[in-house]
């Protein structure tokens, strides 16, 4: 043990309160294996009597997230390279291994030990300011629009209970008035008291814009009903409540959305993500938190691959061209890909045109949209690369 080696592996199982550090060295003998607290002080430690093992340490992790942030600052800090180890393939290398335990210290080890056979997993960058201003508020944006979500339908729900006419009559998803008009009244016969002249004056001084169309169809759903349900008082303030929370989050999310593209516009190539049709500030911003370091991918087909967009071959026997949907890819940036695919279409252009063109060789809605995904993926990563503005017309070629 006090012999100093030329190079070891330290794989690492990642947690919230702690880690498990197991290093290996070029046989696979476990070094060192300890517990170590989520803490600076701890990993510090850690570090130091690790790094007096060998000359040259491989680090890898499971986990990449918050729980490993302090981890993989610390590491940076002190110039070491650390790797990103799936947890699916961490899963399926433990069954390599003797014995069918689950501990810490194993998983650590197939960590380490995996690391120590493959030398192709993409490293870890700790992000820049920037990039981790833009995680941390696109991460709080799809929490809020997931809250929202999950009101709108309890809202609906309640409200189907006792006034199923009135949940039918607007799609409370996208009309802030209707939400406006359910923080006061809920219930069929406090509508038709209120009456439609009433009830648009109560609407329009609440910011309400076509205050009379709602009212209108507030009364028509009033009218159609007047039997009162049971749990009709206790539902009414429960929607009320729901409807009132929803406005207020609605609020949040412009202020959300609003900081987003602040800070993604001082990006550096903000404005040649924006530039590519569908590619908005959001999105954009989801691509520059997904992708991460552009460098690291050797070319278009690299990113396509990471965003999912390119079949995976099954070939077996006589079977070829046998091509399926890969497992392995970034859901988040697959979706960024797709969403700015689907947005695009809606106009007239080139990415319509090839949208119809592939509808018209016989594709399926979601199989166009995949492929013009993958056109768009291409095209990104080339403009990203040029450093210029996308535009409809094909650039002039330049002599060699």
């Amino acid at each position: 043990m006090s012999e100093r080696r030329a190079q070891v592996w330290a794989g690492i199982d990642a947690g919230k309160g702690h880690h498990w550090v197991a290093v290996v060295d070029e046989t696979g003998a476990t070094l060192w294996s300890k517990k170590v607290d989520n803490d600076e002080a701890a990993i510090l430690t850690a570090l130091g009597e690790i790094l007096a093992l060998a000359g040259q340490v491989h680090w890898a992790v499971d986990i990449s997230g918050t729980s490993s942030a302090l981890l993989l600052a610390l590491l940076a800090a002190h110039g070491q390279l650390v790797v990103y180890v799936p947890g699916r393939t961490v899963n399926r290398m433990s069954g390599a291994y003797r014995g069918e335990a689950k501990t810490y210290a194993r998983d650590a080890y197939v960590i380490a030990d995996t690391a120590r056979h493959r030398n192709d997993f993409a490293p870890i960058d700790v992000p820049a300011q920037l990039a981790a201003d833009l995680a941390l508020l696109t991460g709080h944006r799809t929490d809020l629009v997931a809250d929202r979500v999950r009101m709108i339908n309890r809202l609906r729900d309640v409200l189907t209970g006792v006034f199923p006419a009135l949940e039918r009559a607007f799609d409370y998803s996208a009309h802030k008035g209707a939400l406006v008009l359910l923080t006061g009244y809920q219930t069929p016969a406090a509508i038709r008291r209120r009456g439609r002249a009433r009830l648009t004056a109560w609407l329009a001084n609440r910011g309400v814009r076509g205050a009379d169309a709602v009212a209108a169809a507030a009364l028509q759903a009033a009218q159609a009903q007047h039997t009162v349900l049971p749990g009709e008082d206790v539902a009414a303030q429960i929607v009320a409540d729901l409807a009132a929370q929803i406005l207020s989050l609605d609020d949040r999310l412009k202020r959300v959305d609003q900081q987003v593209r602040d800070t993604f516009r001082n990006h550096p190539q903000a404005d040649i993500i924006e530039s590519l049709p569908g590619m908005g500030p959001i999105l954009g911003a989801e691509f520059v938190v997904a992708a991460g370091d552009l460098s690291s991918y050797a070319d278009a087909g690299h990113l396509a691959s990471a965003a999912g967009l390119v079949p995976v071959p099954r070939d077996s026997g006589r079977r070829t061209g046998n091509l399926h949907r890969p497992k392995r890819y970034s859901r988040r940036l697959r979706r960024v890909f797709y969403l700015s695919a689907q947005t695009s279409i809606i106009r007239d252009g080139p990415n319509r045109d090839f949208y119809l063109k592939k509808r018209g060789q016989g594709l399926k809605h979601v199989q166009a949209l995949i492929a013009l995904a993958r056109r768009r993926a291409g095209a990104l990563w080339a403009l990203l690369r040029d450093n210029r503005i996308f535009t409809p017309e094909l650039p002039t070629p330049q002599p060699a």
